[in-house]
């Protein structure tokens, strides 16, 4: 028998007033992928300097999960823009639609039941709040790497803040262009004192609650 369940508590997003696109909902919940995965899905968006060690955390963060026979996918700033976003510059519009388009992924990652682990340094609070919009504000963990621009720019790991203090890039993050530190963060982290392993500890344990789940086993 054809089953024609349709679900109404996912509701249809926002389509900008368009007339010409219609929403058709899946004969299958969000909250049963998630039953079947064991998990209870969230992003975890990272925001933080250039140099905080976004990446490098987030990539540990979803290797951990993987270890732990979860489902996640980690979405990285520099990643996007080689595909997503590649046709996208750095001025604060660009970066808007650039946290969108991530926030848009994450938020249909999310529906599929995965965890989402994003590295962006998203400068402006107007953009992550406009990311907790879309992604919804039960599934967005907001963790602010709130390592000093000292720091960060002593690692200076892809050699940035050298051809910025050089002239050769402009409009930079934390030098020649502003960054709003979130005010009420799930979480603040300052990788000058933790470590990654610790970092990452600190992230699992915030996840813990929503990885108790069952996984279906017929």
């Amino acid at each position: 028998m054809n089953d024609e369940r349709v679900f109404e508590t996912d509701a249809a997003p926002d389509c900008g007033g368009r007339i010409d696109v219609t929403w058709h909902r899946s004969a299958v919940a969000a909250a049963d992928r998630a039953r079947l995965l064991g998990q209870e899905p969230v992003t975890v968006w990272l925001t933080g300097l250039s140099g905080a060690g976004k990446s490098t955390i987030a990539f540990e963060l979803e290797r951990r999960l993987i270890a732990q026979g979860r489902l996640a996918f980690v979405l990285d700033g520099d990643n996007v823009r080689h595909g997503l976003s590649r046709d996208l510059g750095f001025s604060p519009e660009d970066r808007m639609e650039n946290i969108r388009r991530a926030a848009e992924v994450s938020k249909l990652f999310n529906d599929a039941g995965l965890l989402v682990v994003t590295a962006f340094i998203s400068p402006y609070r107007c953009d992550r709040e406009l990311a907790r919009a879309v992604i919804g504000a039960d599934r967005f963990i907001e963790i602010h790497l709130c390592t000093d621009l000292r720091v960060c720019e002593e690692r200076d790991p892809k050699g940035l803040y050298q051809k910025v203090r050089r002239g050769a890039i402009g409009g930079f993050t934390g030098v020649s262009a502003p960054y709003e530190p979130p005010e009420a963060p799930a979480m603040r982290i300052d990788t000058a004192r933790s470590t990654v392993e610790e970092s990452v500890a600190e992230i699992l344990r915030k996840l813990a609650p929503g990885l108790q789940q069952k996984r279906y086993t017929s």
